[in-house]
């Protein structure tokens, strides 16, 4: 029976962490349920991904498409953590370079589905034309893709917003009361790049766009339990099936074996009170300027708390800018912190009893690690989707942002203690540690997870059947 027939699944993300990831967790789920993936990136990203569990490892197919060479791009840069924040646009452009080995492997391969990324906005277009279902899944929750608006004015040249300002206020395709928008400095830092017309390369807004559109459906992160409005949003926006595929909380397999690292930074986190500890970190795209690290080291010292600093000091080998502390910091906070400048098991750490509560740049992989481990949020965007995300966080009391300068995003170093203070220990504050554990149960609910992944297989099934039926998709 068509019903009972296992799929085939090729996963290709965008070249950051970020996105790679919940693509892996997504990849796992599918497996689990008895159906073939072929997860494609790069060589050296494939070498650094996390350990797949044994019994999952002969269902999921690791493919390596070499990253052609694109001048301005250095040798062994393959994801946005190698490099710094202005080389991204020629990875983009290498990326694009991928469409004819993409196009070989999917002729070759014959999968059911190929699910991609915002970045090869071409991949729809490609499959299409071999007869393959293609599904857009940008990892981006619904309010921030429902913010970005409908796919014909996202490739538009002539948009409705054209102006920075116009993503400070909610869009008028949104039919409820929300404060999800962009702060000025927050669009400011990422306008360029992301939604002007004049950028002289594939703008992120345009991908998006033609991405929705190429499409047959769009998966989003997201759950009904907890932003049903939003998702509705986005149906009407699209004019084609979105399906929510959960919040695809991380289930990190490491064999059993605890590494050196862990080993050490276990047993400092062992130390310490539970629930006293606050952990910073700002994922892998994140890189604060040097006068905002040292606005946060000052912060973390004046609110007295233990801490744990996850403290990229550059992006990649290829970074100029060197972030250092200030002077005296590491002498005067000596046995009260930790700042670790290289790999730190994030899940790990968050998951241990001696942590209160994370200072984060409100990346969703983040948040739902967060959420998983029932630790309150203070937040502190840098770029991409992260401001909406603090406002989806801050209007549900789910994390509470650093106060900052409207116009340049700076902030000081006693915002940061009285932040840190306010979600972590004070009174006023608890209505923060509480709505993370009430939450809990939205974001990671095992049980509920596996219905939308079920739900997911079975509209793969039958949107591929009835494709086949109407003669609409060849069949190999």
């Amino acid at each position: 029976m068509a019903e009972d027939k296992t799929l085939h699944i090729v996963i290709f993300p965008w070249l950051a962490f970020g996105h790679i990831i919940p693509n892996l967790e997504l990849a796992k789920l599918i497996a689990e349920k008895g159906h073939l993936v072929s997860f494609v990136s790069t060589p050296r990203n494939i070498d650094r991904l996390p350990k797949l569990p044994p019994h999952l490892a002969p269902l999921i197919k690791l493919v390596k498409l070499p990253l052609p060479k694109v001048h301005d791009l250095p040798n062994k840069a393959e994801a946005t953590t190698d490099i710094p924040y202005n080389m991204v646009t020629f990875l983009k452009k290498a990326y694009d370079e991928l469409q004819q080995p993409m196009a070989l492997f999917l002729e070759s391969s014959k999968p059911d589905w190929i699910f991609h990324d915002f970045a090869p906005y071409w991949v729809g277009s490609i499959a299409s034309k071999l007869g393959i279902m293609s599904a857009f899944f940008p990892i981006f929750p619904s309010p921030v893709m429902a913010f970005l608006g409908p796919p014909s004015d996202l490739m538009s040249s002539d948009p409705m917003r054209k102006k920075p300002e116009s993503f400070t206020v909610p869009p008028p395709w949104i039919p409820f009361p929300t404060t999800v928008a962009f702060r000025y400095f927050e669009i400011m830092r990422i306008f360029a790049d992301s939604f002007s017309v004049g950028n002289r390369d594939v703008s992120d807004a345009y991908r998006i766009g033609a991405s929705v559109q190429n499409s047959d459906i769009v998966i989003v992160r997201s759950c009904y339990e907890f932003e049903p409005k939003w998702i509705q949003v986005l149906k009407n926006l699209y004019q084609k099936p979105v399906l929510a595929v959960g919040q695809l909380p991380s289930t990190a397999y490491d064999g059993g074996n605890e590494n050196d690292a862990w080993r050490w930074m276990k047993d400092w986190l062992d130390k310490q009170n539970r629930g006293t500890v606050v952990y910073v970190a700002f994922g892998s795209e994140a890189k604060p300027s040097q006068e905002e690290v040292r606005e946060i080291a000052l912060g973390v010292e004046k609110s007295e708390l233990p801490f744990f600093w996850v403290l990229r000091t550059q992006r990649g080998p290829y970074d100029p800018e060197i972030l250092r502390l200030p002077e005296g910091f590491e002498e005067r906070t000596h046995g009260r912190g930790v700042v670790c400048t290289g790999w730190a098991p994030q899940l790990k750490i968050l998951g241990h009893e001696s942590v209160g509560g994370f200072l984060t740049h409100s990346g969703w992989t983040s948040v739902v690690e967060a959420i998983q481990n029932e630790k309150p949020l203070v937040l502190l965007t840098f770029l991409t989707d992260q401001g909406l995300n603090a406002r989806v966080l801050e209007e549900k009391k789910m994390g509470y942002s650093i106060p900052r300068d409207e116009r340049d995003g700076s902030f000081k170093s006693e915002s940061v203690a009285e932040s840190l203070r306010l979600v972590m220990v004070k009174e006023e504050g608890r209505i923060y540690r509480e709505k993370i554990r009430e939450m809990k149960d939205s974001f990671v609910n095992r049980e509920r997870q596996e219905e939308y992944v079920d739900d997911l297989i079975k509209h793969l099934r039958n949107y591929r059947n009835a494709k086949l039926e109407d003669g609409g998709c060849r069949r190999y």
